[in-house]
C-alpha cells in the first residue's frame, strides 16, 4: 500500500515500496505498447514541471508520462520567470500553486530544494504532491527506480532477483546524486554492490554505506553482472580532482576489452548524458550489451508509475484506455 505524501529520497524506501513501484511500472510498461498508449488516470490534475537546471531525459521523461496519464503538463522556466526579478523560489512555488497545481516535479542545483518546498506546500496546500527530480549532490530517486527496473527485467525479471548480485558504479560517485539512489536502493534489495573510480572521486567514507570501495577498477568488474558508469560531474567540482579526461579513460573507461573480466552476460547502464570516448568507449555504447537506451524507455514506465502513485491512483482503477 503506498502511504507516501511527497517522493523526495530513497534514504527510507523499504523493500515493500520498491515491489510497489516495479509492479505498478509493469502494468504501464504493458500499456505503453498499446496501439493507444494512454490512459486517464491523472485526467483534470496538473503536473508542473519546476527545472532550475538544464534536463533532456527527465524533463522529457516526466513531461510523457504526465501526458500519457492524461494531466495537463505545465512547463516552468525560470529564465523567462520572475526569478530573474528577486522573487524566491518559495513564492515562485506558491504563485504556481494559486494557479491550481497537483503535482511538482522539482529540479534544482541545490541540494534540499524539493524538500524545502514541500515542508512549504505541507502547511499551505496539503493537498499538493512533490517529487524531487534531482537536488544537488543529494538524492535523483527517479533515475535510481528506473535503473533498478531495467537491472530486474535484464536479469530475473523480479526485484527478488537482484539479491547477491554484483553491480559495479564506476565514475565520479562523489559529485552524484544518481550514485548515492542507486546505493540506497540496491543495498536495500540485497545486490552487492562495488564502487570503482579515482580516489578523489571515490572516497572511502562510502564504505559506510554497505558496498566495497575499490580505486583499481579490475576488482570492481571482475565477475560483475552489471557495470553502471556515471558521467563525471565536471560543473559540480570546485577544484581539480582528474589530470584530465584522457588519463581518466585510460584507467577507468569502460571498453570491451576491459569487460571481459566481467560475467559473461554483463550488462553496461549509464544515466546520461554519455560522454563517449570519456566514461564509455563508442564500443560500448554500440554493443548489445549496453542498456542506455532502455533505461531512457523505462524512465517512462517509472516515472509513470510514480505519478499514478502519488496522485492516489491506487485508490481506483484507471487503467482503462482513454
Amino acid at each position: 500500500m503506498w502511504t507516501r505524501r511527497h517522493l523526495l529520497t530513497l534514504a527510507d524506501f523499504s523493500r515493500e515500496d520498491y515491489h510497489t513501484v516495479f509492479h505498478t511500472a509493469l502494468s504501464f510498461q504493458e500499456i505503453l505498447r498499446r496501439r493507444n498508449p494512454k490512459v486517464p488516470a491523472l485526467q483534470g490534475k496538473v503536473v508542473a514541471n519546476l527545472f532550475f537546471e538544464s534536463s533532456t531525459r527527465t524533463r522529457s521523461s516526466f513531461e510523457l508520462a504526465a501526458k500519457r496519464l492524461s494531466a495537463d503538463v505545465l512547463n516552468f522556466s525560470p529564465g523567462t520567470s520572475s526569478l530573474s526579478k528577486g522573487e524566491t523560489i518559495v513564492d515562485t512555488a506558491r504563485t504556481l500553486l494559486a494557479m491550481g497545481l497537483d503535482i511538482l516535479v522539482v529540479r534544482h542545483a541545490q541540494a534540499g530544494v524539493p524538500a524545502l518546498l514541500a515542508a512549504d506546500i505541507d502547511q499551505h496546500h496539503p493537498g499538493v504532491r512533490v517529487l524531487n527530480a534531482g537536488d544537488g549532490q543529494h538524492q535523483h530517486p527517479t533515475q535510481a527506480l528506473l535503473d533498478v527496473f531495467t537491472l530486474a527485467v535484464n536479469h530475473s525479471g523480479s526485484l527478488e532477483g537482484l539479491a547477491g548480485v554484483k553491480i559495479a558504479i564506476v565514475g565520479d560517485i562523489l559529485h552524484s546524486r544518481v550514485a548515492r539512489s542507486n546505493i540506497q536502493a540496491l543495498t536495500t534489495l540485497g545486490a552487492e554492490v562495488h564502487l570503482a573510480g579515482p580516489p578523489t572521486l571515490v572516497p572511502a567514507d562510502f564504505r559506510e554505506w554497505g558496498v566495497q570501495v575499490h580505486w583499481q577498477l579490475e576488482p570492481a568488474l571482475s565477475q560483475a553482472r552489471f557495470v553502471m558508469a556515471l558521467r563525471l560531474q565536471q560543473e559540480r567540482m570546485q577544484s581539480h580532482f582528474l589530470p584530465s579526461l584522457r588519463e581518466y579513460h585510460q584507467f577507468y573507461g569502460l571498453t570491451l576489452e576491459r569487460l571481459q573480466s566481467c560475467d559473461p552476460q554483463v550488462q553496461v547502464l549509464h544515466p546520461g548524458p554519455v560522454n563517449r570516448g570519456v566514461e564509455l568507449a563508442s564500443e560500448v555504447l554500440e554493443s548489445p550489451c549496453c542498456l542506455v537506451n532502455q533505461q531512457v524507455s523505462h524512465g517512462v514506465a517509472v516515472r509513470m508509475a510514480v505519478l499514478y502513485l502519488l496522485g492516489g491512483g491506487p485508490k481506483e482503477t484507471h487503467l482503462e484506455e482513454a
